[in-house]
């Protein structure tokens, strides 16, 4: 006997509570209309109604919007405290672990009747601070993830018995998620110009003329889409996510180098990083069990669980953060926590102290001259 899976199409819709209004609804249109209420109240005796209408409306309204009203799939609400935090949180951030120091003063100098602008960057917190050999994503205190790319199955060409088969088993994998889960469409910039200049290089190679012209013709079309046309590829991620329990609460008191010295402070915190370091390989493991679980539970629909190397993991993190460029998948990028340098060249150096030497010595020999 078969049995019907129902899927809801929006998990994250809020509970209504009365009518079609959530809690977060009701509270912002509750508290607006006591208060109002309460003025009117205490000034109904002297305030003219048409004075104190005048007062209510807008307020009225704005808290209306605020409930009521969405964008981009956001509350109002929401969306307005988000542009608050935006706009008061640092706009200048730089990557300094061990603490920003003070813009020095020929940034914020006076020039003329024209004062620069205040600079005061902050520190720079990314969520990811480092990937790991096999591709695990460290969160610090959030915890351990990993991201894995999936498959994708034609739903719309089934039959409406394959369908039903298909629903049950997505059905069965999201009922056996006992931690947090996200499943993550992207769509990607996609570069031709690798498989463009093979066709061109191996079309010399091949057997027959006509099989030579028809390489080149197609590299050519290749070439002319990639000019006319915005090219995309979609990418399916699965990102497992586990928190670290223990470490979350581990000891962050606060306290000066000054106020931890000592043989027991220093035992203390060797057993502490014994304890996170079980703590992390613990998580992995279990990241690893749950990776497996999502691979067999989802492969009867002819989807493919695989999860992402170092490389690809700090290629999908690197586009998140700049999704206009394109960034292939490579280990040699740098980390959440490495500094990014370029090598030295030594032409490059001995061309540049050259011309440092020459212009300190006109230097000089304008200011012998100026004596």
């Amino acid at each position: 006997m078969s049995q019907v899976v129902r899927i809801p199409a929006d998990v994250e819709m809020a509970d209504k509570v009365l009518g079609p209004f959530t809690a977060r609804q009701l509270l912002l249109l509750t508290v607006p209309g006591l208060l109002l209420y309460v003025v009117y109240g205490v000034t109904r005796s002297w305030l003219p109604l048409p004075i104190f209408l005048a007062f209510a409306i807008p307020v009225a309204g704005a808290a209306a919007l605020l409930a009521l009203g969405r964008r981009d799939g956001i509350g109002m609400d929401a969306f307005v405290l988000a542009a608050v935090r935006q706009r008061m949180s640092p706009s200048r951030r730089v990557a300094a672990p061990e603490g920003v120091r003070p813009a020095p003063e020929w940034v914020t100098a006076t020039q003329g009747d024209d004062a620069a602008p205040a600079v005061s960057p902050a520190p720079l917190r990314l969520p990811a601070e480092a990937v790991t050999d096999t591709g695990v994503i460290d969160l610090g205190r959030d915890g351990l993830a990993v991201v894995a790319v999936c498959g994708s199955v034609n739903f719309s060409l089934r039959t409406g018995t394959e369908q039903e088969a298909l629903v049950a088993t997505f059905g069965r994998y999201l009922h056996s998620l006992t931690a947090p889960v996200q499943i993550l469409i992207r769509a990607e910039r996609l570069d031709l110009s690798g498989q463009i200049a093979e066709l061109h290089e191996r079309a010399g190679a091949l057997p027959h003329p006509s099989l030579e012209a028809a390489a080149r013709e197609h590299a050519d079309y290749l070439a002319h889409l990639s000019a006319t046309t915005d090219l995309l590829r979609r990418q399916i991620l699965l990102v497992l996510r586990e928190p670290l329990g223990a470490l979350a609460q581990a000891d962050t008191d606060g306290r000066s180098v000054l106020a931890v010295l000592g043989a027991q402070r220093r035992k203390r915190l060797a057993q502490q990083s014994e304890q996170d370091d079980a703590v992390r390989r613990a998580a992995e493991t279990r990241l690893a069990r749950r990776l497996a679980e999502a691979a067999e539970l989802l492969t009867p629909a002819g989807i493919t669980v695989t999860a992402l190397d170092a490389g690809q993991a700090t290629s999908v993190l690197s586009a998140a953060l700049n999704p206009d460029s394109l960034l292939p998948p490579s280990s040699d990028l740098a980390g959440a926590d490495e500094v990014i340098t370029t090598a030295a060249d030594s032409d490059w150096d001995d061309q540049a102290h050259d011309e440092f030497d020459t212009e300190i010595d006109a230097g000089r020999y304008g200011h012998d001259q100026a004596h």
